[in-house]
C-alpha cells in the first residue's frame, strides 16, 4: 500500500496498530482479507438496490426496464417517468454509492479501499442481484465515485461531459467520453500512491463503456437519438397575440 493510502483513519490500519498486530500473522492476514471481502460484497450489494426497479415497480406503467433503451438509471427514468421521479433516482443512485465508497474508504486502507468499493457499487448498479442482473449503465455511480476520489477530477469531467452533451447533443457519447477519461485525470491529480485506487477506476470505466456497447453502435451507424429540448408551450396570452 503506498503512503497516500493509509494516510487516512481506517478501521483495518485502525486495529492492526492498536493491537500491534504482526505483518507476517494469521490474524493480520485474516483481518486484510475480511476487510477485501468486505469492501467488494457490502458495496455490491448497496449498488443492487436499484431505485429507478424500485420506484418505477410502484407507477401505474410498471417497471421501467419494459420501455425506453430497457436499462434500470436515472436516463431511462427520465425518458419514460419524467423529470421528477428521474431526479428521485439520481439523488438514491448517488446516496447509495457514496454510502459504498465511503464504507470502503474508512474500513481498508483509505483511497485504496474507497476504490474496491467504487467498482463493486458501479458494478452492482448495472449487474444488480436483486433485479435479475437487468440494471442501469452505472454514469451516476461512475460521476460519485469520481467526486468521492477527486473533486477537482469530477470538475473537469463534468465540463467535458457539459461540452460534449450539449456541443454533440448524445449524451451516450459524453457519458463514454466521462468513464474513457475519468482513470487518466484521477492518475494526473493522486500521482502513483493511489494505484489500486485509479485501477478500479479503470475496471469500473471499462465496465460502464462495455454497458454502452449498444449505443456506440448507434452512434456509428448515425442511429443514436439526440438530446431534445421539449419546445415551451404556447401561453394564453400569445395565442392571443397571433390572432
Amino acid at each position: 500500500m503506498g503512503e497516500e493510502s493509509v494516510a487516512v483513519w481506517n478501521l483495518v490500519q485502525y486495529l492492526i496498530v492498536r493491537y500491534q498486530i504482526a505483518e507476517t500473522s494469521a490474524a493480520r492476514a485474516a483481518l486484510m482479507l475480511g476487510g477485501a471481502l468486505l469492501c467488494i460484497f457490502v458495496p455490491y450489494l448497496l449498488g443492487s438496490v436499484n431505485p429507478a426497479v424500485l420506484i418505477s415497480r410502484h407507477r401505474p406503467g410498471g417497471d421501467v426496464r419494459d420501455y425506453g433503451d430497457g436499462s434500470a438509471g436515472t436516463g431511462n427514468m427520465l425518458r419514460v417517468y419524467g423529470k421528477k421521479y428521474a431526479a428521485i433516482t439520481l439523488v438514491c443512485e448517488a446516496l447509495l454509492t457514496a454510502a459504498a465508497y465511503w464504507f470502503g474508504f474508512f474500513l481498508f486502507f483509505g483511497y485504496t479501499g474507497g476504490g474496491i468499493a467504487g467498482f463493486f457499487a458501479v458494478f452492482g448498479h448495472i449487474f444488480p442481484v436483486f433485479a435479475k442482473f437487468r440494471g442501469g449503465k452505472g454514469v451516476v455511480c461512475l460521476a460519485v465515485v469520481a467526486l468521492c476520489n477527486s473533486p477537482l477530477t469530477f470538475a473537469i469531467l463534468l465540463a467535458i461531459w457539459l461540452v460534449v452533451a450539449f456541443g454533440t447533443r448524445f449524451v451516450s457519447l459524453a457519458s463514454v467520453m466521462f468513464a474513457l477519461l475519468f482513470p487518466l485525470i484521477l492518475r494526473a491529480f493522486t500521482g502513483e500512491g493511489a494505484g489500486l485506487a485509479v485501477a478500479m477506476a479503470v475496471a469500473a470505466s471499462v465496465t460502464v463503456v462495455i454497458r454502452h456497447k449498444e449505443n456506440l453502435s448507434r452512434l456509428y451507424h448515425g442511429k443514436e437519438p439526440k438530446l431534445t429540448f421539449p419546445k415551451r408551450k404556447p401561453k394564453k396570452s400569445d395565442s392571443e397575440d397571433s390572432d
